[in-house]
């Protein structure tokens, strides 16, 4: 036998792999390949996944904690801008002797409409009603007619002078009623227009103009000036793009400028006390008047407030939509 015939037939070191040798085993290198069943991503997704559930849950919870701390604000912020005026109908509600009693009631232990039968009926109460809508009314258009080319002018040509015009309108708003009550009364006086809504008129704009310039402005500004250059493109004139395109898209803003204007000369009572005598005495005024051989009639005051409050009342429920869209306006620029 030879040396050959004995060799093992797969002992080569460098030959191929024949049917008899054991097949080669790769080295371990510690790297696991990757593979959709190694046992090992389906573990890890599922854990990803509950932490990410979890992490929803909690950015979740924390908004309904949230939502229910900023209810519980606003619930307790109504309830305390509430309170005098639920005070002021239930008092209007109660008996002579119930609005002076010491301690007193919130609710009334006998409820009666006599207050109100004593206000309403009182002489001069529906002509105070009269004058207060006509003052209000006439001081609101001419807040408005001269704010909005006023406020116009400044947001779109940009002078200086503007600018200086709408802080020097601003400053005067600082200025104390009582400070040129007096002077605008004999100013009337000797324009003889003392005791008319006229006079009383012209000095409730003097109160809500420079408010009414201020608000004007920023809503201008939010409006966009490529509007207007569409429109001038279009054939119209300057004044003709603020009537059809600018003062429409302001709609919004003008009625939260007219409610202000509105409010301003509604509720005021110093100019109104010294402006009028009898022909123009305003509901403020007159309910300021109230008075018996015993003191201040609260219960027949209460009453006509209570009744006094409800044009705006009114007024603002039939502006609401337009009052959102006007404290809104500007609020996104694209």
């Amino acid at each position: 036998m030879s040396i050959a015939e004995t060799r093992p037939t797969g002992g080569g070191t460098t030959g191929g792999n024949s049917a008899g040798e054991l097949p080669h085993r790769p080295r371990h290198t510690g790297v696991v390949p990757a593979g959709p069943n190694n046992g090992q991503e389906a573990p890890t997704t599922a854990g990803n996944n509950r932490r990410r559930r979890h992490h929803a849950e909690g950015l979740e919870a924390g908004k309904r904690s949230t939502r229910t701390l900023l209810w519980i604000l606003l619930a307790a912020a109504m309830v305390l801008y509430a309170f005098p005026f639920l005070y002021l109908l239930f008092t209007s509600f109660k008996t002579p002797i119930d609005t002076i009693a010491v301690p007193p009631t919130i609710l009334p232990r006998e409820w009666t409409l006599e207050n109100y039968t004593n206000a309403l009926g009182r002489s001069g109460v529906l002509a105070s009603f009269i004058n207060s809508a006509q003052t209000a009314i006439i001081s609101t258009l001419l807040s408005l007619v001269l704010a909005v080319p006023a406020a116009y002018g400044i947001t779109r040509y940009k002078t200086p002078s503007g600018r200086v015009f709408i802080m020097a309108a601003l400053v005067t708003r600082m200025v104390p009623p009582v400070a040129i009550g007096i002077p605008l009364a004999s100013m009337m006086a000797t324009a003889g227009l003392a005791d008319t809504p006229i006079a009383l008129s012209i000095a409730h704009t003097t109160i809500s103009l420079p408010l009414s310039i201020w608000l004007m402005s920023s809503f201008f500004e939010a409006v966009p000036q490529d509007l207007e250059e569409a429109a001038t493109v279009d054939g119209c004139s300057r004044l003709g793009a603020l009537w059809r395109v600018v003062i429409p898209v302001v709609s919004g803003g003008i009625a939260v400028t007219a409610i202000f204007a509105f409010l301003a000369s509604w509720n005021e009572f110093l100019f109104a006390l010294l402006m009028t005598a009898i022909r123009s005495q305003t509901t403020p005024v007159v309910i300021a008047n109230f008075q018996t051989q015993f003191g201040l009639d609260w219960g027949s005051m209460t009453a006509l407030a209570a009744v006094y409050s409800i044009p705006v009342i009114l007024l603002t429920l039939l502006l609401q939509r337009k009052i959102v869209a006007g404290m809104t306006l500007g609020a996104v620029k694209g």
